[in-house]
């Protein structure tokens, strides 16, 4: 049975139970502070679970697109080692909001797996939560009863709170759960031990594919439980595994799940995957080809999704993913080109029709995963050069391990490169001390994000889930409804308090969220954040009224706001633009609007000209100075607003109803707050225009106020400008005059720096001293580092077995200059990069070049005179 066939099997099933089918959510997630991407099927679900909200079908069934390498799922490193991790994956499940429950979630699984599926009951096992006496939670006995029925009673197995009791977090929704594990062995191995002593232990053969999982309590701050309002049901499958037991196969990596990527690479790289590796060299090449056939997928869905590699939060993590697949091909499968980026090809024909976003995000996925692989080969090159540099340095076999970790930390080099190139030179690193360092950068790391938070404390009755009003008003008579704290290094104390409607923005969609304060004849607090969590508006401030009860005011702050809102409907101008000067290519890829300025991510090939840009700055104006009001729609129906042309963004997760705003031609659905006319925005400017990644550009622009103080800014340097020009005329022909005689100056410098290089040839000949038959000199000339450059070839030209090191300080600037005649380095071995990067130390500084002429600069001037005494010792 094909995967594609699998996966629909799953979906008509619960459809015919009554199920709601939903598409996947997006894999990055952008308005949930408490995660980066989707770790679990029900991470879309949250708000339902924590009654923030109310779904569109009480039951519901779908696929869900999975990323697990970062926080409490982090799979990362087990990737490719076995056959049964993964960073992204799909997670098939059923859900239930309040309606059925045990009974129900178990016999549809078993019905499916063993009637639809026709899988063997005897390879299946169930486990069920055992209790746990100390949380006064019992045995679950419902759950026991109902498998009695349908499976033999020794196939049930109790499992502890580890296995069998699923919690979101740390607070948060959870209950026991039950799941159902598949023993896929041989009948030899199955006779020599018993599947149930291999359920939750580990084994490539013998795994988890259900899991069924009772939402009943809440875990509450003090690490406490108490029953929610309602039941709920939040069941997963996970859908590689479920392939490779209905396709009769060993390993999720033999299923067509991954079989044509695994092919793809085999036919770039030319290295060979064994099911059954027979030796050493065959495991490591497993490994690596297991390695990049998924990596490769969760790094072009989270693109697709609309996240760049970087070097901070979610893009830090998809780099890293990335470039474990790019060293494991590096460093095994001996690649040393680009090739990772072609496998998006295959990925988008086995995976386009259930996910249609990587098939029209192709092209933007290639060139971004290309860039990143070219540029991190470039820095494995520059790591190899370093790691010879500390080869070098290092006395004795063993590298410090502080040096193999500021390799991986500052350059990104991977430990086992550094391991595998160390022991081909009969050299190793300490691994203890590189453990250690590692171990408290992470506590460093983990102690400035954590956050500790309190249980909601409940002011008034309400859920929060009133709507927001801020559309309409600044300024709104409000309650509070609960309230909560949390501390933190990085913010300290802060209080997030829920009122029952607010005219405050959540951040989201790229605009910031509002400040302002809340205050009534008693109290008043600044506001200094806003942001949404599970469908919550969340009120950020450093203390709270003294009295909670009673109505207080809720007040934006209007000129933070209004500026933001310009800056929020140019951007919308702005794309109009782009797509029209540009080409409709340009889709929108992230953006940033605050208060003082907007940025804007969008996929386009090339750098901008100077005409473009000034093109898209008057279109913009012209829809300004149109006065064109704003049009908007805030509930209508998603397929409505995409027929009459509206712009909706991928990796966006759309309602079935939505607000569409518009501004005559320009049109897209969005929720953040925008100008009743675009003659508000007054005038708008680029002052930036750059590269992101491959394909993608990034424009930094402002208006209103902003636009003014640019302008006053400008007026007033080009005041000074014409000052120190002394009042010319034309400023501009004045200063093209100060650059041509600056050229000619700069020409008559380096010609009578020449002359001095060439009078100090002379001056020199008699200083050099013979050491063991080599001629040497090291000595501290006046003359700038292009002249020392000069002086040192002219040296060279007096004949062979010459060694040169000449110091310059040129503006209080170090520098020293080494040559060696070439013959030298042939016969003796001298390099003389390695002899600028040890004395360039005496000057707080260090370089590099060719064994034969090489420098190095630095910032302690008074260091030469010991750079130069050392020198020597270099011949004798």
């Amino acid at each position: 049975m094909k995967s594609q066939d699998i996966r629909q099997q799953f979906l008509d099933f619960f459809k015919s139970k009554g199920h709601l089918i939903v598409p996947s959510a997006p894999i990055v997630l952008k308005d949930d502070p408490t995660l980066m991407f989707n770790n679990s099927g029900m991470a879309q679900f949250k708000e339902f679970f924590l009654g923030n909200g109310t779904p569109k079908s009480p039951r519901i069934a779908d696929t869900q697109k999975c990323l697990r390498v970062s926080g409490k799922h982090n799979d990362l490193e087990e990737v490719g080692i076995d056959t049964y991790h993964h960073t992204m994956f799909e997670m098939l499940g059923n859900w239930s909001f309040g309606d059925y429950f045990k009974k129900e979630a178990i016999h549809w699984a078993w019905e499916l797996l063993t009637e639809v599926y026709k899988i063997d009951k005897d390879i299946l096992y169930v486990t069920v939560f055992e209790g746990n006496e100390a949380e006064n939670v019992p045995f679950d006995q419902e759950a026991f009863d109902i498998w009695k029925t349908l499976i033999a009673e020794d196939r049930i197995l109790l499992g502890n709170k580890k296995d069998n009791f699923w919690e979101m977090g740390d607070q948060g929704p959870c209950g026991p759960c039950s799941e159902i594990h598949v023993d896929i062995r041989s009948a030899e191995e199955k006779a020599k031990q018993s599947g149930r002593e291999l359920v939750n232990a580990d084994h490539p053969q013998v795994v988890e594919i259900w899991n069924n999982v009772f939402m009943e309590f809440n875990r509450k701050a003090d690490g406490s439980l108490e029953k929610l309002p309602a039941q709920h049901v939040d069941t997963g499958m996970g859908f590689e595994r479920l392939c490779m037991v209905l396709q009769g196969v060993q390993s999720n990596y033999d299923t067509d799940v991954f079989s044509p990527l695994i092919q793809h690479i085999e036919k770039i790289t030319g290295a060979k995957y064994t099911i059954k590796a027979s030796n050493d060299a065959e495991e490591k090449t497993n490994i690596a080809i297991r390695v990049i056939a998924d990596h490769v997928r969760a790094v072009a869905f989270a693109i697709a999704d609309g996240q760049l590699p970087s070097n901070t939060g979610a893009g830090y993590v998809i780099r890293r993913i990335l470039r474990r697949a790019i060293r494991y091909g590096f460093t095994f499968l001996n690649v040393k080109e680009a090739f990772i980026y072609q496998l998006v090809d295959t990925l988008a024909a086995q995976m386009g029709d259930s996910f249609p976003e990587i098939r029209s995000q192709k092209n933007l996925v290639m060139n971004v995963i290309k860039e990143e692989e070219t540029s991190f080969l470039r820095t494995l090159d520059q790591g190899l050069q370093l790691l010879e540099n500390v080869v070098t340095e290092t006395n004795g076999e063993e590298v410090p391990g502080a040096k193999a970790f500021e390799l991986y930390d500052t350059f990104g080099f991977p430990k086992d490169l550094t391991a595998l190139i160390l022991k081909e030179k009969g050299m190793s690193y300490n691994e203890a001390d590189f453990d250690k360092a590692m171990f408290e950068q992470k506590t460093r790391s983990r102690a400035a994000s954590e956050v500790s938070t309190d249980d909601w404390v409940t002011v008034s009755e309400g859920d929060g889930s009133e709507p927001f009003v801020g559309y309409d008003t600044l300024v709104n008579e409000v309650k509070i409804l609960r309230y909560r704290k949390t501390d933190s290094k990085k913010d300290g104390t802060l209080y997030q308090i829920v009122l029952d409607h607010t005219p405050f923005y959540p951040e989201g969609g790229g605009q910031v969220g509002d400040k302002g304060t809340l205050y009534n004849i008693n109290d008043s607090i600044e506001v200094i954040d806003t942001k949404k969590e599970n469908n919550l508006i969340l009120h950020f401030s450093r203390e709270l009224p003294e009295h909670l009860d009673g109505t207080f005011t809720a007040k934006v702050n209007r000129e933070l706001r209004e500026e933001t809102m310009a800056n929020h409907t140019a951007t919308h101008l702005m794309h109009q633009a782009l797509r029209t000067i540009l080409g409709t290519h340009v889709e929108q890829k992230g953006s940033l609007v605050a208060p003082d300025y907007l940025r804007f991510d969008f996929s386009h090939f090339a750098k901008m000209t100077e005409d473009e840009i000034a093109d898209v700055e008057t279109f913009v104006n012209a829809r300004i100075n149109e006065h064109i009001p704003l049009m908007e729609r805030r509930n209508m129906a998603f397929a409505d607003a995409i027929a009459e042309g509206a712009m909706a963004l991928f990796g966006e997760k759309y309602g079935d109803h939505v607000r569409a705003i518009k501004f005559g031609e320009s049109m897209e659905l969005c929720g953040g707050t925008h100008v009743k006319n675009t003659a508000d925005i007054w005038h708008f400017k680029i002052v930036s225009e750059g590269a992101v990644a491959a394909g993608i550009r990034r424009i930094e622009a402002i208006t209103g106020e902003a636009v003014k103080r640019y302008f006053a800014e400008h007026e007033a340097l080009l005041s000074e400008i014409k000052v120190a020009l002394k009042n010319p005329q034309d400023s501009l022909k004045a200063v093209m005059s100060l650059q041509d005689e600056n050229a000619k100056l700069k020409k008559q410098v380096e010609a009578l720096l020449k002359d001095k290089a060439k009078s100090l040839k002379g001056e020199l000949m008699n200083d050099f001293r013979e050491i063991n038959g080599v001629r040497f000199l090291a000595k501290q000339v006046d003359l700038n580092a292009e002249g020392a450059k000069d002086l040192a070839y002219e040296l060279g030209k007096l004949g062979q077995n010459l060694f040169l090191v000449l110091a310059t300080a040129d503006e209080g600037k170090p520098m020293l200059t080494c040559y060696i005649s070439k013959e030298l380095v042939a016969e003796k071995g001298y390099n003389a990069g390695q002899v600028v990067r040890e004395l360039g130390k005496h000057i707080q500084g260090g370089g590099g070049g060719q064994p034969f002429f090489a420098t190095a600069g630095g910032k302690d001037v008074l260091g030469i005179p010991a750079a130069l005494e050392q020198a020597a010792g270099f011949v004798k």
